[in-house]
């Protein structure tokens, strides 16, 4: 393998200097700045396991060199010469890295292109599906749930029949819990992000469960110890519904109240809140750890926020087991589909529903054919698909039952 340095004023002379004199089939090892220009190192026959070879190899520190021996009459040999140690510096030719980013952008231009095609394909052969992915789509709901419910339709020469079917399925998909907390009481906390609404939630839950049942049936705690505003709203609810409130600060402080609560008939506990990113999630798991296989845990769920965060936030609260949760925010909110698609796949089931600030008015029982009216109620006045998104989202599904 010949090794060899160029120097050029710039980084196309020095190309041209390799090119002249080792040819096309040189391999450019490394390229650097250099005072008045560049400096390339470029191999002829090149051998990449030997170059792999000696820079992995450590430098070995050079033996001491013996005391001469005397001079006999016997030829003394020459000792062997050194082995030269070459030392690679590798580093991306800027021809090569520019070619790769060209290649890497038209390859995003072919599969744009070929997705689009597909799509066109989809609308030609399976046209009756094809509505109703788009109009599956424009509910807000993601692709994969749009697909496996347009697997599930029966088709028929029928626009409206076929997508009174989608919509059949999309409520069979999205499970509720019946007004269980409402129904049965007991322990129950409220988990979330900051700002989802769970301290008004409790307070709503709390003057419905107190219509529902009766005074002096209901108590609130809170673990808040963050934020004065979040536990001097709390407080002001429980005056106004007598229900006395307390602190828990840590997983012994709740430990202890529950015990003292035990038989109180629901016991509602709000927490603070927390992103899927903040370290004071972990401590808030650890107090609810307290009650394990006593509080039943809720998540609270904005349905304002896009899909990717209502997964993460699914997912990081999901340590404590949820067994449901609340949809707020719906009175706010341009589309349900993101978060009905996020209640579907997770099976996570949707207790309550919250669409206004009024206590206690603005919570009904979560039912699931309600939520898919809703949702195309506000389907009607927002934006279809763009066909961009929809061949993104669907082009690659030509063949299957045609529709």
């Amino acid at each position: 393998m010949k090794i060899k340095r160029y120097f050029a004023a710039d980084m196309r002379q020095a190309l041209q200097l390799v090119r002249e004199e080792q040819g096309p089939d040189a391999v450019i090892l490394s390229n650097r700045k250099v005072d008045g220009g560049v400096e390339i190192v470029a191999a002829l026959d090149y051998d990449e396991a030997l170059v792999e070879r000696m820079t992995q190899e450590e430098p070995k520190a050079p033996a001491p060199e013996p005391r001469p021996a005397p001079v006999t009459q016997a030829a003394v040999p020459e000792p062997p010469p050194p082995r030269a140690e070459a030392r690679v510096e590798w580093s991306q030719d800027p021809a090569i890295t520019a070619m790769r980013n060209e290649i890497k952008t038209l390859r995003g231009l072919m599969e744009t292109q070929l997705t689009g095609l597909a799509w066109t394909e989809v609308r030609h052969h399976q046209p009756l599906r094809a509505q109703v992915l788009e109009r599956l789509m424009h509910l807000g709901l993601g692709a994969g749930l749009c697909r496996e419910l347009a697997d599930r339709v029966r088709y028929r020469d029928d626009g409206e029949h076929n997508w009174r079917q989608a919509l059949g399925l999309l409520a069979r998909r999205i499970p509720v819990t019946d007004d269980d907390i409402l129904n049965h009481g007991g322990v129950v906390a409220l988990v979330g992000p900051t700002g989802v609404g769970k301290t008004t939630c409790v307070a709503k839950l709390a003057a419905r469960y107190t219509l529902r049942h009766g005074p002096d049936r209901v108590v609130l705690i809170t673990t808040d110890s963050y934020r004065i505003g979040a536990q001097q709203q709390l407080r002001t609810f429980g005056r106004l519904l007598h229900a006395p409130v307390y602190m828990a600060n840590d997983a012994a402080e709740l430990g202890r109240l529950l015990e003292t609560l035990r038989d109180t008939p629901l016991v509602l506990i709000d927490t603070a809140g927390a992103s899927p990113r903040d370290v004071r999630l972990a401590e808030q798991m650890a107090v609810l750890g307290a009650g394990r296989g006593v509080v039943r845990t809720y998540a609270v769920l904005a349905t304002t926020t896009q899909r990717k965060a209502l997964e993460e936030t699914v997912r990081a609260f999901g340590n404590v087991a949820l067994d449901g949760c609340l949809l707020t925010k719906l009175d706010e909110t341009a589309s349900l589909g993101e978060a009905l698609s996020v209640v579907a796949q997770r099976q996570l089931p949707v207790a309550y529903i919250s669409d206004g600030q009024r206590v206690p008015e603005d919570l009904q029982p979560a039912r699931a054919n309600n939520l898919v009216t809703r949702s195309v109620g506000m389907m009607r006045h927002s934006e279809p698909p763009a066909e961009e998104a929809l061949a993104f989202s669907f082009g690659g599904m030509v063949g299957g039952a045609y529709g």
